[in-house]
């Protein structure tokens, strides 16, 4: 049986990709999860697998163009099935709408003939779907903007452009000489997403926080312990306990694993926790997937990969979209502590700080001891504060006896 292949959402963000390098070609077998695409997203590129087996009868999206999510982009099925007629390129219209420009109609002359109409110079578009509605949406004519894709294709951003208040006003706003007047930045494209998801988040999702201070201790005398067992490239980080730790918990407060929706609450079977990554062109937030059934070790390994692969641009599909919790740490710049604003569409996320020597009562008495400050960030429409505190409590009871994450 034939199976469409489709440009998958990588991502709670993303509306479109490109397929920048085909591992196979037309005819080739192709076995259930090999790599057979790279897809390039707003963020990273990401190795593309193949969700069933059969022959990759026919390739619809070129290398290069950009196709709206859930189009067509490729066919496997048995290699002497007869498929339904399917267009056999991007260039004929899966990914690209084509918008006639002008035409010329037919008139009656004198004596009740028509004239053949003049044949017309250029007269077609090329134009994403997403651009086309866009278009559609502001009463925009496609043919007065100007096109940056390829071969002049009109993308969103394009159409966005065009109905700027600067560009839609005919003039520059009245800025004071004193503003604006330096070099002006073009922001990339995934600075452009992370501005639109952060936006969309705040403004969505009522955000409310709390903070606790954790005795990391007797984490860190553990977490030296086992590195001394572990090989060299496969030691424990504070991050991984804390990953550990936050997924020992959702496992018992379910509702920091799920998402708000129009009228319920999602809860997820499986503890995909995604992990905040810096890149040099903006932030990215892959998961580890199914971190409730992992040891400390194996998240520790899986945590140096993912980091590895965010790094190389060699991430999965189901590393981007199927994350349920996230966490974002950033000790390692010597920030004491922070709030992070939520990843769609999660419930919540964590953020923890870097681990300090500071002055700590024990006993009665003042000694010196190791603190680390975690916030958590949560959507109220989901959990109250109550509810977040006690979530919050635990991880800092796991990662205070740090010997019930290897539990």
């Amino acid at each position: 049986m034939a199976t469409n292949i489709v440009m998958p959402q990588m991502g709670y963000d993303m509306r479109e990709g490109t397929v920048v390098k085909w591992y196979k070609g037309e005819g080739e077998e192709v076995a259930r999860g090999e790599v057979i695409a790279d897809i390039e997203t707003d963020k990273a590129t990401v190795e593309f697998e193949a969700y069933t087996s059969g022959v990759l009868r026919r390739i619809i999206a070129d290398e290069g163009v950009s196709i709206p999510v859930g189009e067509l982009i490729a066919v496997i099925a048995g290699a002497d099935e007869v498929l339904d007629e399917i267009p056999t390129s991007s260039s004929d219209d899966p990914g690209d709408a084509v918008t006639p420009v002008a035409t010329t109609s037919q008139k009656p002359n004198d004596i009740g003939e028509t004239t053949a109409p003049v044949p017309p110079q250029d007269t077609r578009l090329r134009a994403s779907p997403i651009a086309r509605r866009l278009a559609q949406e502001k009463n925009i004519d496609l043919a007065v903007v100007t096109g940056t894709g390829p071969g002049g294709r009109i993308t969103e951003q394009d159409v966005l452009e065009f109905v700027s208040p600067v560009a839609t006003s005919g003039q520059q706003p009245n800025i004071p000489s004193s503003v604006g007047s330096g070099d002006k930045v073009e922001l990339s494209r995934m600075r452009q997403v992370i501005a639109k998801v952060t936006s969309d988040s705040k403004r969505e999702a009522p955000h409310f926080y709390v903070t606790a201070e954790i005795d990391m201790g007797k984490a860190m005398e553990f977490r030296r312990d086992i590195n001394d067992s572990f090989p060299a490239d496969n030691r424990v980080s504070v991050n991984d306990m804390v990953l550990k730790a936050s997924s020992i918990v959702l496992g018992q407060y379910p509702k920091f694993n799920g998402s708000f929706q129009e009228n319920y609450l999602q809860l997820n079977s499986s503890i995909n926790i995604g992990m905040a990554i810096a890149l040099e062109a903006g932030l990215i937030v892959p998961g580890i997937n199914d971190c409730g059934n992992k040891s400390l070790r194996q998240i520790a390994a899986a945590s140096k990969d993912l980091i590895d692969r965010a790094n190389n641009g060699t991430l999965r599909n189901e590393e981007y979209s199927g994350t349920t919790f996230s966490v974002s740490n950033l000790g390692m710049f010597d920030v004491d502590s922070f709030a992070a604003i939520i990843f769609p569409p999660h419930a919540a996320v964590l953020a923890v700080g870097t681990v300090r020597q500071q002055p700590v009562v024990k006993d009665g008495q003042i000694t010196v001891g190791q603190v680390m400050k975690a916030t958590l960030s949560t959507d109220h429409r989901v959990a109250d504060g109550a509810e977040a505190a006690q979530f919050l409590v635990e991880i800092k009871k796991l990662l205070e006896t740090p010997v019930s994450l290897l539990l």
